[in-house]
Order: structure tokens, then sequence, then C-alpha cells
């Protein structure tokens, strides 16, 4: 397992990316803000201009900044979204519901993109993603088990994070704006191993969720999240 601190150091173009993120998203740079010029942040971080170039392209295809041609670099005003299919929060659910909640944290660790590595627009991912595995409870009972895969070149912070109390869902949900995602739903039976974690006999029904998340630039995350049949329902309201 890798804990919070032990990941190995991000490479640097990932690192200048996430200081600027964190100046605009904290509301420091707001926008219409110039950035400071490439020269001024190859001095800051010694390195070449080809390192800060792409954390300013990054910066850019996600639409955090916009470049001005011989003007320099802006923090961009941020684009208007509208989701018709919302993405829950599970801690927020079930304390609608005048439930106590509690994470559990299962295991956290780094692996290798494998099949994450390209995702359906083509755009690659080099980094390691972060997976960490866990149990939502609703008033001490099991709600759900969960295994998510995050993407670090979308959300470099997460591999400084525990996760042992704050389920990672939450935490991407404020901290990582998402453009695009897909849900598949299927029913399925308990195996051994899900059943004992989710305090139900093997074969008992379920739902399993699984959720693909992308941003402007580059997948997010996928969950997958197994709820006992009796415990969870999906209701989405539609219109015109």
């Amino acid at each position: 397992m890798t804990g919070p601190g032990l990941s190995a150091p991000p490479i640097l173009h990932r690192r200048i990316r996430a200081d600027l993120e964190a100046e605009i998203r904290s509301g420091a740079w707001p926008t219409g803000f110039r950035i400071p010029t490439e020269r001024d942040l190859m001095a800051r971080y010694g390195c070449a201009r080809m390192t800060v170039s792409r954390a300013m392209a990054s910066l850019a295809q996600a639409g955090l900044v916009e470049r001005r041609k011989k003007a320099g670099s802006f923090v961009a005003r941020p684009p208007i979204r509208a989701a018709v299919l919302e993405i829950p929060d599970i801690p927020a659910v079930i304390r609608a519901r005048g439930e106590a909640y509690r994470f559990q944290r299962l295991s956290r660790r780094l692996e290798a993109a494998g099949a994450f590595a390209v995702d359906e627009t083509g755009a690659e991912s080099t980094p390691p993603v972060l997976a960490v595995r866990g149990l939502h409870f609703a008033s001490d009972v099991p709600f759900a088990l969960e295994r998510r895969v995050i993407n670090l070149e979308a959300a470099p912070q997460a591999a400084d994070l525990a996760f042992d109390s704050e389920p990672p869902g939450t935490w991407l949900l404020r901290n990582v704006p998402w453009t695009r995602a897909r849900h598949r739903i299927t029913a399925i039976n308990a195996d051994a191993a899900t059943a004992r974690r989710l305090g139900v006999r093997r074969d008992f029904a379920c739902l399993a969720l699984e959720r693909w998340t992308w941003g402007a630039a580059w997948w997010i995350t996928f969950a997958r999240q197994i709820f006992p049949a009796d415990r969870y329902d999906l209701v989405a309201s539609f219109g015109p």
C-alpha cells in the first residue's frame, strides 16, 4: 500500500499545473487575472520553457486559462454547465435520509494505468492511477462497497490524500470539475467476498453502478459501487 506522502514525486509540469490550478480554484486569481509569464514561471521553478508551456497548455485544455497571442495568459471565465443526470454524493444522500454516515477505507495504492491509459476520446494518461477501495456505512450498516480509480493527470493532488475518512468521490465532486459522465447499472448476485463486506448472504441481489467521468482534457475517475438491492434505489427526474 502507498500511504499519503509516500507516492513518487509528481512530474514537474504536473506540479506546475497543480500549483496554478490551486490559485485559480481558490479565487486568489480571479477571472481575467493575468497569469505570470512563462519566463517568470521558468525562473520560479528552475525549468525549461517546454515544461512551463506543457503545464499552460494543459490548463488551457481544461478551460481554466485563456491564452492570448502577444498578450499573455489569463484566468478564463468559468463555462456554464448543466447536468442532465446528477452524480450523487453518497454521504449527502445518507445524511439527507437522517442517518449517520461513515466511510471505511479498505485499501489505497498506486497502480499502472492499464486499461485506463487511453479513454474513449483517445487522450492518453501516462502516470499511474490511484486505486481506492472502501465501504460506505449508513447508521453503521454497510451501504455500498466501492472501488474507485483516479487519474492523477486530472487530479494530481489526490496522490497526497489518505481518504481514510472522506470518500474520494466526495473530494472529487468538490475539487475537480467534470463535463461528461456515463453510467452503467446492472443487477448482480453478491459473490462471497462482496457478501462478507456488505453483511448479506452469498448470491444476495445487488445493484452494481459503474460510472466514468471526464473533464475537458482527460478522464477523471472510474468507480464501481455495489449496493444491496434493498438499501438503495436510483431516481431521476427529467423534463423536456
